[in-house]
């Protein structure tokens, strides 16, 4: 049977260890379901858009996802503070396993583009409600932190498993099957929460509640503007088109604002944002999503296209990356409750992905794969140190009744800046990649075979590349030495990709400084340095 409902009791831990056990394992289930769909779908990514043929529409097969999450986080993040989590997971997992064989059975990349929008919003709201999940299971702050472990072992066998494993059904089977594997999961996951997590509800929210449906679609329509803006300016310039996105933009933005001051439950909580206790916290939390999903999803391109290798050797190197960010959680979990001051642990993981970043665009493609996976595995160490303290601050700052609120824009905020780094990273790569191409067939007077390799897609199908290098030679070309050049310029242009992710990286190490002092330690009143915010 079902745990019966059960009101808010703000004890260390709400329920019995045997309970506690099996509701944490439904969490976990859900964990592993975001994560293991984060990780695996990367890997997978170059030879979908090789299939399908749509390298346009390359990042929005990772920003139709975000954008969906970055508009359902805050709004059921909200709406568990009020009326609980549980009934909000069940709904998100039924939903993500739904999208999940949408997105296997996509035909083309606008189909595939469509689905990852509803796989969004489930895994918006399973990451809103998910964290939220656990501090109401766990009150007191430092046993949340070893129950975590739960959390973070779902995290960390995702990140191993993920990245090896969409490479290897890509390679051996199909990109289809990255989706289809959600379906397993996603039942075992619903079978879990649905019997074992406990449906808690927070009994001094009295009345009805406003939901910000306007405030979610001009989120919506905001992001998406910016989004265009950001695509087309580097190929158009300041032109009609990018003077309109960029007004759309800054109206729907003030319209925004405006509207979410006079809101009582907004989806963008303006009052909170702008708290000073919370601001760079939030700030970082967007760089942190800039610099990590930046990697995730163009790394592999880096691998596949760039130093062609197979789908399942890339996989392998891009796994240290995911997994040594559910090892820095860890670490840090076990750490955090015995300094004094937990924020030089901020500082040291924003540095350590700075240095990482800057390491892999020095490397060259020739070096032994233990290199490669040592720089992927620091940088992941150092994000992940990051990652894990903003939750941990946020959750230390706020009052309980905003801790729902603030989890949620804390997570909806990295997810944006996931969204904001995939978009930029892959407006840049087109660009740049296009001029790289376009420059090397003007030395080898072929400006004419242009249209055969203008996009980077072309360097991930080993027939089609064979095929075309057979035409060159027909035509008296150099077939495989322009193959080679291309390659360097796909290569160039995801390495400037890499330096937005180090500045985005030291960035946020500069922001760290303004973080208030915080420590960790038992549930207890709020002290100085653990107020919550006005």
């Amino acid at each position: 049977m079902t745990p019966a409902t059960t009101t808010f009791d703000p004890t260390r831990q709400l329920l019995p260890f045997r309970q506690s056990v099996l509701a944490m394992f439904g969490v976990a289930f859900v964990a592993m379901l975001v994560a293991l769909d984060q990780t695996i779908v990367g890997t997978a990514l170059p030879h979908i858009v090789s299939e399908l043929k749509g390298f346009d529409l390359y990042a929005w097969v990772a920003t139709a996802y975000m954008l969906a999450s970055v508009i359902t986080i805050p709004i059921f993040g909200r709406l568990g503070d009020l009326y609980g989590r549980k009934p909000f997971l069940v709904a998100a997992i039924l939903l993500f396993t739904f999208a999940s064989v949408l997105c296997g059975s996509a035909s083309n990349m606008l189909t595939l583009v469509l689905a990852r929008g509803l796989q969004g919003i489930g895994g918006g709201i399973l990451i809103g409600t998910m964290f939220a999940t656990v501090a109401d299971l766990f009150p007191d702050p430092q046993l949340r932190l070893r129950w975590l472990v739960f959390v973070s072992t779902a995290f960390g066998l995702s990140n191993i498993v993920g990245p090896t494993l969409g490479g290897a059904l890509t390679q051996m089977g199909s990109w289809r099957l990255v989706f289809f594997v959600n379906v397993p999961v996603g039942i075992v996951s619903l079978l879990f929460v649905q019997r074992y997590v406990p449906h808690l509800r927070n009994t001094d929210k009295r009345g009805p509640i406003r939901l910000d449906w306007l405030g979610a679609f001009v989120v919506a329509a905001t992001f998406g503007a910016f989004q265009l803006l950001i695509e087309l300016f580097p190929k158009q310039g300041v032109s009609t088109t990018t003077i309109t996105l960029g007004g759309i933009t800054l109206t729907l933005s003030l319209v925004l604002y405006f509207w979410e001051k006079r809101m009582g439950y907004p989806i963008v909580p303006v009052d909170m944002l702008l708290d000073r206790k919370l601001a760079a916290l939030f700030a970082m939390s967007v760089l942190g999503g800039f610099a990590l999903f930046s990697l995730v999803f163009y790394v592999p391109l880096l691998f596949q296209g760039g130093y062609a290798m197979s789908p399942r050797s890339s996989g392998m190197l891009i796994t240290p990356l995911l997994l040594g960010t559910t090892v820095g959680s860890v670490l840090n979990n076990r750490i955090v409750t015995r300094v004094r001051r937990a924020n030089p642990i901020v500082y040291i993981g924003f540095a350590m992905f700075a240095v990482a970043c800057v390491s892999i665009v020095r490397l060259t493609g020739m070096e032994d794969h233990m290199i490669w996976m040592a720089c992927m595995a620091f940088s992941g160490l150092g994000i992940g140190l990051v990652i894990a303290n903003l939750t941990i601050f946020s959750q230390q700052i706020v009052s309980r009744d905003n801790l729902g609120a603030a989890t949620a824009l804390l997570q909806s905020l990295r997810t944006f800046g996931g969204m904001l780094g995939t978009v930029m990273t892959g407006a840049l790569l087109s660009h740049v990649y296009s001029m790289g191409v376009h420059r090397s067939l003007d030395s080898y007077q072929a400006t004419q075979w242009f249209k055969s390799f203008a996009s980077p897609e072309l360097l991930v199908d080993r027939a089609e590349q064979a095929a075309l290098i057979s035409r060159l030679v027909a035509a008296g070309h150099s077939g495989s030495a322009m193959m080679i050049s291309a390659r360097h310029a796909l290569v160039e242009s995801i390495h400037i990709g890499l330096w937005l992710a180090a500045v985005a990286a030291i960035a946020g190490l500069c922001l760290a400084w303004f973080v208030p002092p915080v420590r960790v330690h038992r549930f207890m009143e709020p002290t100085q340095e653990a107020a919550p915010a006005q």
